[in-house]
């Protein structure tokens, strides 16, 4: 995935201690600097930081965040990483947006645990701080998280791959996001319960950042170690296209049973079109859009959001197994993201 372009942390810092509006904001829609603003009549600031601002899962949760603004009489900021584990560059955007007076921030967090001292200034200085999608390490750092069940998104796959298995033995490759990232321990372990699975029986592990060029080459890494793997898991659509281009080029494409999870439309029209089995969808404009909602609610009456909220999950598929609950891709396509 391509990724922003940002000015320097020092520039940045800058800009915040002279009272300049943070992060080089840019009228709505503009898509230039690394970040933008979206104006309402209201008082209430709300700060959108994702991972990054290109991939579509994050494109889509920016949307949910700039409608909701309009809605609700609120002014957005938004930030991203230059790319899926950029810390340094998310401090940085937590730090601009408490010096340009945010009253609540939306983070999808790139490293967890990293992340958590930034946080806590932030809600030292009264800022409510939401974890959108992935939480944080402890959870508790932040006052609430809205986020899909990625266990429960995990384990519907891994049911849905093994019942599709109908009895095979199965040869297993995980093509995971990146060493201790909330999501892809939760997606993964999912996955291989809802499968009856454990690690042993995972025949090649490969990262791939969630990226779809590191994914066919995981892929094509896994096919040299086992060529004989019949069933793929994918920490996201991206990386099981990635998968699919590697099995094509090997002739493997129609006997190697790939499922994912994101649920977004380029991702479900490949479920649509064969190249993926299954895939969990899940809902970043609804977690954005209630986050945003949030912030407002507790920039007028000070009443704090707080817990976990469960924004939905569906398995989409065209092929429906026994015992598994499921959408078809006419659902899946009509819902993408939304």
């Amino acid at each position: 995935m391509s990724r922003i372009t940002r000015l320097p942390s020092s520039l940045l810092r800058a800009a915040a201690v002279t009272g300049v509006a943070a992060l080089s904001l840019t009228a709505c829609g503009s898509g230039s600097g690394s970040g933008s603003t979206s104006s309402g009549s209201g008082e209430a600031k709300v700060g959108l930081i994702t991972k990054t601002d290109t991939n579509p899962f994050f494109v889509k949760m920016k949307e949910g965040a700039e409608k909701a603004a309009k809605e609700n009489g609120a002014q957005l900021s938004t930030a991203a990483g230059k790319f899926d584990g950029d810390n340094a560059g998310q401090v940085t955007a937590i730090e601009n947006m408490v010096a340009a007076g945010v009253k609540g921030i939306l983070i999808t967090p790139s490293d967890s645990k990293a992340i958590v001292p930034a946080i806590e200034k932030a809600r030292a200085k009264g800022v409510l701080v939401i974890a959108l999608d992935t939480p944080t390490e402890p959870e508790s750092a932040v006052d609430a998280l809205f986020a899909t069940d990625n266990l429960k998104a995990g384990q519907l796959i891994g049911e849905y791959a093994k019942a599709a298995m109908k009895g095979k033995t199965a040869k297993i490759a995980a093509l995971d996001l990146a060493p201790g990232v909330s999501v892809g321990v939760q997606r993964h372990n999912g996955f291989l319960k809802g499968f009856g699975a454990t690690d042993k029986d995972v025949v090649c592990a490969q990262d791939t950042g969630g990226d779809q060029a590191k994914g066919q080459t995981a892929m094509e890494n896994c096919l040299q170690k086992s060529p004989d793997i019949n069933v793929v898991y994918t920490i996201n659509e991206p990386a099981a296209l990635g998968a699919y281009t590697a099995l094509k080029a090997k002739g493997r494409e129609k006997d190697v049973l790939i499922v994912s999870v994101d649920g977004g439309c380029t991702g479900t029209q490949a479920v649509k079109d064969g190249k993926i089995a299954a895939t969990s969808q899940q809902y970043p404009l609804k977690m954005a859009a209630e986050g945003v909602k949030a912030v407002v609610t507790y920039a007028k009456d000070g009443k704090k959001a707080s817990g976990y909220t469960d924004t939905g999950v569906t398995l989409i598929t065209d092929k429906a197994q026994d015992g598994v609950t499921s959408k078809d891709t006419a659902y899946g396509l009509e819902n993408c993201w939304g």
